[in-house]
């Protein structure tokens, strides 16, 4: 079993950033980041396998990193030159089967509260 809990959403204006964390207990071989915005369906944005193989979606590449402390087993997302579109209820996942590094919502049996991203333009 594994709990997540995600923190570190807010409001920014464009072109600003935050930093999202999701403390996890208990271990799971993938972890990642997704988002939903109203009336829209939930889509991956970045997942990560142990500390150094990532993910991304086309739409964040470039502006979000994803990183992972092992000591703390903690996950971030780092979100840069954030944009309107960007706005949106974002969850902290996890999976250890066979889908492997993946975006794929379906994939993910573990999942954080949310915490709510707005970016104002």
């Amino acid at each position: 079993q594994v709990q997540l809990v995600e923190s570190g959403g807010g409001s920014v204006q464009a072109g600003g950033s935050l930093r999202l964390s999701c403390e996890a207990s208990g271990d799971a071989y993938y972890m990642g980041w997704f988002r939903q915005a109203p009336g829209k369906e939930r889509e991956g944005v970045a997942a990560i396998f142990g500390s150094r193989a990532t993910k991304y979606a086309h739409s964040v590449e470039g502006r979000f990193t994803i990183s992972k402390d092992n000591a703390k087993n903690t996950l971030y997302l780092q979100m840069n030159s954030l944009k309107p579109e960007d706005t949106a209820m974002y969850y902290c996942a996890a999976h250890s089967s066979t889908w492997g590094l993946t975006l794929r919502v379906g994939a993910y049996n573990y999942w954080g509260q949310g915490t709510q991203v707005t970016v104002s333009s």
